[in-house]
C-alpha cells in the first residue's frame, strides 16, 4: 500500500515502488486507497514533475491527492495518461505518468 497513516491520523505517500507503480497502472486503481479510478484522475507531484509533465507517483482520485498534497506539491487532474517505462538508454529510470491533457 502506498500510504502511511501516522499518529497524529494523517497519511502521507510512501516512496513508490516499480512494481506497485505498475500494478496501479495496469489495474487502474488508486495508489492512495486502492479502490477502482475513473475520471478524472489525479497526480500528485512537485512543481518539476509538473513542468515536465512527468509525475512518479500513482494516479488517485482527486480527492485522494487532495488530501495527501503537502508543501508546495501540485495537483494535476487528468481524464487520460501514458504509463512509460523507462528504457535502459532513459535517463530517468524510474516508470512514470504523463497526463494526456489537463482538466
Amino acid at each position: 500500500m502506498m500510504r502511511e497513516d501516522l499518529r497524529d491520523g494523517s497519511t502521507r505517500l510512501r516512496e513508490p515502488t516499480r512494481a506497485w507503480v505498475t500494478q496501479c497502472a495496469l489495474s487502474r486503481i488508486c495508489g492512495l486507497c486502492e479502490g477502482a479510478l475513473a475520471r478524472p484522475v489525479a497526480f500528485v507531484g512537485t512543481p518539476r514533475e509538473d513542468a515536465r509533465n512527468q509525475f512518479h507517483q500513482p494516479p488517485m482520485h482527486v480527492a485522494c491527492a487532495e488530501s495527501v498534497r503537502s508543501g508546495d506539491e501540485v495537483v494535476v487532474t487528468t481524464a487520460a495518461f501514458e504509463f512509460v517505462r523507462p528504457d535502459r538508454d532513459d535517463p530517468d529510470r524510474s516508470p512514470r505518468f504523463e497526463p494526456s491533457s489537463r482538466l
